[in-house]
């Protein structure tokens, strides 16, 4: 991993490492922005699927997992943080 101003280039992609250390940590789970929290799916290489009316689906090809996300507000909600953070855990991301 390189890190750059706080960014961190994993497989390819920049991702904020601040934004993945608090999902990792698991300590604000509840207070993660939503566009952050997309933003960050994505970097992991998570692909948008289809919407459907407020549930956004993303699907990683490589492990074969998909995401269901929703905005609560202008946070995620917190066990798709938990849920995301689980995913990266069972496959070292």
């Amino acid at each position: 991993m390189i890190y750059n101003k706080g960014k961190e280039v994993v497989r390819g992609f920049v991702m904020n490492r601040k934004v993945y250390e608090s999902v990792m940590s698991g300590e604000s789970d509840n207070n993660i922005k939503y566009s952050d929290f997309r933003k960050l799916i994505i970097d992991l290489g998570f692909e948008f699927r289809r919407q459907r009316g407020s549930h956004t689906m993303y699907f990683h090809n490589d492990i074969k997992e998909f995401l269901n996300i929703q905005k609560d507000g202008n946070k995620a909600k917190g066990y798709q943080v938990e849920h995301l953070r689980n995913v990266i855990l069972r496959h070292s991301m």
